[in-house]
């Protein structure tokens, strides 16, 4: 009898043949349909065949240790089937995927291992022959495959190195299900998970309809008749473009439009004409994912129950894991929600960028186990004009790879569509389709031109306002809002206007006090109140606030137009709302690509003239974008170049190293806000307990992120870190408890004693 894991909580070992059989089952299962389906069996045949080995069995019970069970069928699966995708996977499932190249899959040559193994481990069992007279003992027979997934051509693009990882997601996925299932076991039977809930698109549009239309109805909401048959005319755009086929789309629609449910309409009717699977909304910040969530919950849990919408980051709730004694490591039942996030199985998901795309070019078995998912689905991504350019390219090309390998629907919706077409031919280098998608909206002017709200006026940018001059105008508005570049500005503008009372909004709040401000300022507009609100480009996307007058200093084009939907955002007022674009006296932008574009604006307002610059266009703001690209070329930055390097050398590590959203070389701090001490002082009390996903949790709303200061810096005189798996030393930890009060300033947040605060993010 062969096992592959030690015994549960009823002291049932795990029959090995049973695993493998299941595994390979749930793999195929999870492949279906698509083009990885004829590897997906063996893959997941093969993946523990070196538990088989005499050595791993004695791991088990407790008499060897540091051994190797998965090169050996990785081997088995490149002599065998030729499959490069499934060997990969195979050596993966544990240590993550390594490299597509031919040195790389040489080395797990048992007969190389044996003499030298990479992690000073030790071959479960010498002879691969002999694990396969095993296995075949126990009943099964291992199929040779027609063709396999990556052929013999081992060339490295992103699209190729996606394939790997959807069959890689297939086999970890099946892995967990089954390993979480025996150890759960009750009464010696294994206890496996009941599956989330369909999709179910056509019931779920029915609903979705009558809401909009109990919407479009009231007559109490005030809207402004024009605006309402905008939205209607979007509505009934999306509806119509859902019946194409699954593909690259792009949603350009004006803020209040109502882009929100129309997308999800054009999903659900999609998905129910097409027969695809699953919505997944790709948001990227938090504070519109939470109002997204809340949305979708109110119009859908009373018909379909908790498990419908799932909305899921990293601080979205506490996951509890649990190591087996032969190391490996599965999820716990804990809330369901929790259990049904890790592998994305909700037919409705709310997720941001960061977790979608990083994911995407993840080579770790947790990031990458819910890629499968994505397959017959539809993708929305909301707000896609905060991508970041040094990753577009990449980025690109993978979506467009898993739309049109894998049956998936990709949506790029935004007020301000940036011009990736123009990037098309760098994007085909890595994906054949490159990047061309349909308009789900022909002639989105027609919505842009009902729905102009504001007039902008820009200011010469020779004549510079200075910080007293500006405050002196802004005290002449009962309600105003100023938005400018970098925080440095935002403090010294608030300094400047002298009143206690002028309100202030930036990252150096928590987000538990920015909250408090924005529900302030809520309360004041409506009642007409006087306020004023100085704040970062922080305010910009999806903050819903409307003031009557805006100032923004000048800034990125897109900038410009999300700081004017902060203004006459319902269009009640019976002028048009005013934004003026200024230039300070100190004329600073954050580094880099905002920089640029920055510079872009400047070109423009230059070269064409105030009066041509319309920014109710979509064609005038693509052309903006790819005035942008021409200069910046984002396909020859060095973080895309590096990359690029990385994924034609094959190695999932470096690429997953090198993709990243949000720079690894930040800490989060949790800080002394005054309204919420009770919950600081018991997340100070409860961080000598060490880091858990239920204490980020709770830490969430009173943290602020920091670029992680220099060793020899006195910030860390003021900081405590939380304890994380062994890691207490500041150098190491993410996590901190800030302890000195006096430093959270009860307008502008956290200034600590430094002359200088850009380190801040």
């Amino acid at each position: 009898m062969y096992y592959s894991h030690s015994g549960n909580e009823v002291d049932a070992l795990h029959l090995l043949v049973d695993h493998l059989r299941t595994v390979s089952e749930l793999t195929a299962q999870f492949a279906k349909c698509s083009k990885l389906e004829p590897e997906a069996s063996s893959t997941g045949l093969l993946h523990d065949i070196g538990k088989y080995g005499d050595l791993f069995q004695d791991r088990l019970r407790g008499i060897s240790s540091h051994v190797d069970h998965w090169s050996l069928g990785a081997w088995l699966a490149l002599v065998e089937n030729h499959a490069v995708a499934s060997a990969l996977s195979i050596q993966g499932h544990h240590i993550g995927l390594q490299n597509l190249n031919k040195d790389s899959l040489r080395a797990i040559d048992p007969s190389r291992l044996r003499v030298k193994h990479p992690l000073q481990l030790t071959l479960s069992e010498p002879d691969p022959e002999i694990l396969k007279d095993r296995l075949k003992s126990d009943g099964c027979i291992l199929k040779t495959i027609d063709k396999s997934i990556l052929g013999n051509d081992l060339t490295s693009t992103i699209s190729r190195m996606l394939d790997v990882r959807m069959l890689y997601s297939c086999l970890v996925d099946a892995d967990f299900i089954d390993t979480e299932a025996h150890f759960q076991a009750t009464s010696g039977v294994k206890r496996h998970r009941s599956p989330g809930p369909p999709l179910n698109p056509s019931d779920t549009l029915g609903i979705l309809e009558k809401h909009v239309t109990s919407l479009q109805d009231n007559k109490s909401n005030q809207i402004p008749e024009k605006v309402l048959t905008t939205r209607k005319e979007l509505y009934a755009g999306c509806i119509n473009a859902a019946e194409n086929k699954p593909g690259l789309y792009t949603l350009t629609a004006p803020t209040g439009s109502g882009k929100t449910l129309a997308m999800l309409a054009f999903a659900l009717k999609h998905a129910a004409i097409q027969g695809l699977r699953r919505i997944v909304c790709v948001i990227p910040f938090l504070s519109i994912i939470e109002q997204t969530a809340s949305i979708y919950r109110e119009i859908f849990q009373k018909h379909f129950g908790n498990e419908y919408v799932l909305e899921h980051h990293s601080l979205a709730g506490a996951w509890k894991e649990r190591t087996t004694d032969d190391g490996e490591v599965y999820g716990s039942f804990g809330e369901r929600a929790q259990l049904l996030s890790e592998n994305w199985d909700a037919p409705v998901i709310i997720t941001t960028s960061v977790q979608m795309l990083e994911s995407l070019f993840s080579n770790r078995p947790s990031a990458c186990r819910k890629l499968h998912r994505l397959m017959h689905s539809v993708i929305l991504f909301d707000e896609v004009q905060t991508l970041p350019a040094n990753l577009i390219v990449p980025t690109l090309a993978s979506l467009s790879h898993l739309a049109h390998d894998y049956n998936s629907t990709v949506v790029f919706a935004t007020a301000t569509q940036p011009g990736f077409r123009h990037l098309h031919e760098p994007v085909k280098a890595q994906c054949f389709h490159g990047w061309r998608p349909k308009d789900i909206i022909a002639d989105p002017i027609k919505l842009f031109t009902p729905l102009q709200r504001t007039h902008v006026e820009w200011h010469d940018m020779d004549k510079r306002l200075t910080w007293d001059s500006l405050a002196t105008i802004l005290k002449a508005h009962s309600q105003a809002l100023c938005i400018v570049n970098v925080k440095r500005h935002a403090q010294e503008l608030w300094n400047a206007m002298g009143e206690p009372n002028t309100l202030h909004l930036s990252t150096n709040m928590c987000p538990a006090h920015r909250k408090d401000v924005l529900q302030e300022v809520r309360e004041a507009l409506e009642k007409k109140d006087r306020v004023h609100l100085i704040s970062t480009q922080c305010i910009e996307a999806g903050v819903d606030v409307d003031f009557p007058v805006i100032w923004r200093s000048y800034a990125p084009l897109d900038s410009i137009i999300q700081a004017a939907g902060r203004c006459n955002r319902e269009g009640c007022m019976e002028e048009l709302g005013i934004v003026h674009v200024f230039m300070p006296e100190d004329e600073r932008y954050p580094a880099g690509y905002y920089d640029e574009a920055a510079q872009v604006t400047k070109k423009l307002v230059r070269d064409i003239g105030k009066e041509s610059l319309n920014l109710n266009d979509p064609e005038f703001i693509t052309s903006y974008y790819v005035t942008l690209y021409n200069l910046s070329r984002p396909e020859l930055s060095m973080k895309t170049q590096v990359l690029i390097d990385a994924v034609n050398a094959g190695s999932f590590s470096d690429v997953a190293r090198m993709y990243r959203l949000i720079p690894h070389d930040s800490i989060n701090v949790v800080v002394p806000y005054e309204k919420r001490m009770k919950e600081y002082d018991h997340l100070k009390e409860t961080a000598t307990h060490g880091l858990t996903r239920e204490w980020i949790k709770n830490a969430r709303d009173l943290t602020v992120g920091l670029y992680r200061p220099q060793l020899d810096d006195p910030i860390w005189g003021h900081m405590i870190p939380v304890m994380s798996y062994g890691k207490d030393e500041k150098e190491k930890s993410d996590w901190f408890i800030y302890l000195s009060s006096e430093h959270y300033h009860a307008q502008l947040g956290l200034i600590p004693p430094k002359k200088d605060h850009i380190w801040m993010i």
